[in-house]
């Protein structure tokens, strides 16, 4: 038999068995029933700051956690930061007392270990000491801080105290916490999630809400401009389907009832010739209104404004204080509306009257959106009124004239057929006379007055369209007095006639040829795209006129002078236009005749009140240069600047020596101003390796010039080349001619400008040395528009070619004029313009003291 103590001593161990067994499973236990507990908190709870609590609640059934907290990682600034926090003791402001308080204390101890810590108050004295972390906060007596991870990162610390002696923490809670914090950044990933989604459902809750809020604004719009829009086609209606003037105004009532209150409504007229006001329409349960003289009420207020008008009772009595509406002397006796609206009914005329609505007793009160309804209403309405209104008083003339007619339809079908006879006889004599009155008896051609009539016309149409141009030529016939004289009257008028024909021939069908009186053509050339078209025909008149007239075996040598005026935008008026091509009639006559000018402003000016006769001296003129580059396609940089003189004219402004030498004073003064820009030239002339060319005229080779000429080209530079016009050569003296050669002789440059304008004379290249020739920019476009120019080119690329000569093209700075002309063998160009006074001043000579401006400007 069994010893009774080895019995129990073996019964006390397996009771020992069966004690930790049962402690494990309650605690294994409580381990389950926390976690249960905290995964449906996870699941439940919609926020962090629920979740916590909830956490602790949990824990507060198993171990002493009166005092908890929670520490998480920032994950931006790294800092350790305060989650959840419930002491016994210290408020939530003590730990947030100091910065960086939990990574110097006992928890930023355990952060950065990561590992479970258990203390004691001693223990906690004794590591503090030590400097293993700071003693913050009331102390405890039992302190527990386990680590929070997610996956294998710690993101924080979870933290139980206990601040009494005998509430210490078991091996059990302390596993109890740490099982907990592993789940715990499961459960606060989950809530986050869950914040963040339900976040992002807000968000696009009220995006949505917004999108809808939107559309039914939309939607109220369109329903808005939907009713608008049946409101039109009921005005609209009221214009076709009704002729009564009293159902038109039934129907405005029925159209503004079904947009607002209009219980008491009425429509006033205006009549601005006699200052009343009448109603033509009204229903109102209180007045009756009757016509009225334009006054000061709210009505007048409207129309005088022209603007709608919205009442309430404090702003009329605004209005009554400040005179604007003036009330009748009956008005207290009578029963006032507490709110009026009123607008204005205008059409094309103005305004002709108003409609307007108003309620007593306060049974409505109007609004803006009331005002702004009958506003865009009135609008339409105005003109439905005023159609009906006029068609209202045409009909009553209509029937007056009727009757009027009716009676003298009778006479007037009896004198009918008398009055057509003499009509059609009438037609005849007045196309005759029109005929008479607006051509030459004599030639046939339209006269002044048919003339100044077609011109004004072509003068507006260039003011509206400028790149319109046109041309007047001024013809007056030269030795028409000695064929009078000599031939007789009859020969005159038959010369006349024979002109007349002769005219009409020059020019295009279009074109008007017109007699001004006696001796005087005009012709007004349309359509001209330049002054080269009008330059022709001057030509072909000129040509024409040089045939001799024969009459009774006599014949005799005639001419013509020409002044043509080209379109401009400083033409006002036909008047101008014909003085100014008169003026350079008379002076191509003076000019010798038979010749055209251009009108130039210089030809006018002295003819007024205030004569200047000192702006012709041009030798008191300040004077600069400007440069055109010739561009070389086939060489880098340019060697050759074409020089061209401007004088400063008070009158014209910057203009060109080439046209303001025509009007010199004398020809002393020509010479003189000829030398003088020679001289300049000369100084500008200094730069090495760039030749310059100046336009010059033949007058230099005149034998009492040309000595001067030869002194001041004397020992310069010969980088300057003398450029004359081909006209001038072609028609130039012997002994001019003769001293071309001597310059050539001596070792200067010269060339011609110019070449190929009217006609192309290779014996002039073959018989001067040119150094360079200048294409004119008339033949240049020739080339390129007929094919019959392409052979006269290639012959003067031979004759230059053969004598050495450097041919220049003049035309449009554009690409594909200059790669058209490059492709017939030319590569220099006329390029960019610019001052030359400032580039060259820093070459002259610095034994030159005289000022820069005395070198510039003389």
């Amino acid at each position: 038999m069994e010893d009774p103590a080895a019995l129990l001593r073996k019964l006390t161990r397996k009771n020992q068995k069966l004690e930790s067994l049962l402690r494990k499973y309650k605690q294994n236990n409580h381990l389950q029933h926390a976690l249960i507990l905290l995964s449906e908190q996870a699941s439940t709870v919609a926020e962090l700051t629920l979740l916590y609590p909830a956490i602790h609640d949990i824990l507060v059934q198993h171990l002493p956690c009166k005092s908890f907290y929670v520490v998480l990682q920032n994950q931006f600034s790294q800092a350790l930061e305060l989650s959840y926090f419930v002491d016994e003791k210290d408020g939530i402001a003590v730990p947030l007392h100091e910065a960086h308080h939990f990574s110097q204390g006992v928890t930023g101890h355990v952060f950065r270990e990561g590992k479970t810590l258990y203390l004691t108050l001693d223990e906690m004295r004794k590591q503090a000491e030590l400097g293993i972390f700071k003693a913050l906060g009331s102390p405890a007596e039992h302190w527990v801080g386990v680590p929070i991870y997610r996956e294998k990162t710690i993101i924080g610390v979870m933290v139980s105290q206990s601040y009494q002696k005998e509430q210490s923490y078991s091996e059990q809670q302390i596993e109890l916490l740490e099982v907990m914090s592993l789940y715990l950044a499961t459960a606060i990933e989950r809530v986050k999630k869950r914040e963040l989604l339900e976040s992002e459902v807000k968000i696009r809750t009220r995006a949505l809400m917004q999108s809808n809020e939107a559309l039914n604004k939309e939607i109220d719009q369109r329903k808005r401009a939907l009713e608008r829009q049946q409101i039109l086609f009921k005005i609209s209606e009221l214009a076709t389907q009704f002729n009564d003037i009293d159902e038109v105004y039934q129907q405005v009532h029925h159209i503004i009832r079904s947009i607002t209150f209009a219980d008491n409504l009425f429509i006033a007229l205006y009549d601005k010739n006699t200052g009343w006001l009448s109603f033509p329409y009204c229903v109102d349960e209180v007045s009756d209104y009757k016509p009225r003289p334009f006054a000061k009420g709210y009505s007048e207020l409207v129309i005088s404004t022209e603007q709608s008008q919205l009442i309430d009772i404090e702003r009329a009595q605004a209005l009554v204080n400040n005179q604007i509406v003036v009330r009748s002397k009956h008005y207290n006796l009578q029963k006032f509306a507490t709110s009026w609206m009123g607008a204005p009914l205008k059409t094309a005329n103005g305004v002709i009257g108003l409609i307007a609505c108003q309620a007593y007793d306060h049974n409505y009160e109007f609004n803006y959106d009331d005002m702004e309804l009958i506003s865009f209403v009135s609008n339409q309405i105005a003109s439905v009124l005023q159609t009906h209104l006029a068609n209202q008083a045409l009909k009553a003339s209509h029937s007056q004239l009727e009757h009027r007619v009716a009676e003298k339809t009778k006479a007037l079908q009896q004198s009918n057929m008398h009055l057509h006879m003499q009509i059609e006889e009438r037609k005849k004599i007045e196309q005759q006379l029109y005929h008479d009155a607006h051509h030459d008896s004599l030639t046939s051609l339209p006269n002044r007055s048919l003339f100044l009539t077609q011109l004004e016309k072509t003068l507006k149409q260039f003011q509206r369209y400028p790149e319109h141009n046109f041309a007047v030529l001024f013809i007056d016939l030269d030795k028409f007095k000695r064929i009078n004289d000599e031939l007789g009257h009859q020969a005159g008028d038959q010369f006349l006639i024979w002109v007349a024909q002769a005219f009409s021939e020059c020019i295009r069908e279009h074109d008007l040829l017109a007699r001004l009186a006696g001796d005087e053509f005009v012709i007004l050339l349309d359509h001209l795209s330049d002054r080269q078209q009008a330059e022709d025909v001057a030509k072909r008149i000129i040509k024409v006129m040089q045939q001799p007239f024969c009459m009774k075996g006599v014949c005799m040598q005639s001419g013509a002078s020409i002044g043509i005026t080209y379109s401009n935008k400083h033409y006002h008026n036909t008047d101008e236009i014909i003085r100014d091509a008169d003026a350079a009639m008379y002076y191509a006559k003076n000019a010798g005749r038979g010749r055209y000018e251009f009108y130039h402003p210089l030809l006018t000016v002295g003819t007024g009140n205030h004569k200047t006769p000192e702006y012709h001296h041009l030798s008191a003129l300040p004077t600069h240069f400007r440069g055109t580059d010739i561009s070389d396609l086939t060489l880098v940089s340019d060697d050759i600047t074409m020089l061209e003189a401007f004088g400063e004219h008070p009158v014209l402004g910057s203009t060109s020596f080439d046209i303001l030498k025509k009007f010199a004073a004398e020809k002393a003064e020509h010479i003189a101003i000829e030398l003088q820009l020679l001289e300049q030239a000369l100084q500008l002339a200094s730069v090495p390796g760039k030749d310059l060319l100046l336009a010059c005229s033949t007058i230099l080779l005149e034998q009492q010039v040309f000595t001067q000429l030869c002194e001041k080209l004397a020992n310069q530079p010969h980088s300057l080349c003398l450029l004359f016009e081909e006209t001038d050569i072609r028609y130039a003296s012997n002994q001019q001619q003769e001293n071309l050669n001597e310059l050539t002789n001596l070792g200067y440059t010269i060339g011609i400008n110019d070449f190929a304008k009217d006609r192309c004379d290779l014996t002039l290249l073959s018989k001067i040395p040119f150094t360079y020739v200048l294409l004119s920019s008339t033949f240049s476009k020739r080339v390129l528009q007929q094919t019959s120019y392409e052979a006269q080119l290639k012959g003067i690329l031979a004759v230059t070619q053969l004598q050495n000569m450097q041919i220049i093209a003049k035309g449009p700075a554009i690409l594909n004029f200059r790669s058209l002309l490059e492709s017939h063998g030319l590569t220099r160009f006329f390029g960019k313009q610019h001052n030359i006074d400032q580039i060259q001043t820093t070459h002259i000579s610095e034994r030159d003291t005289r000022s820069e401006s005395e070198k510039l400007t003389f």
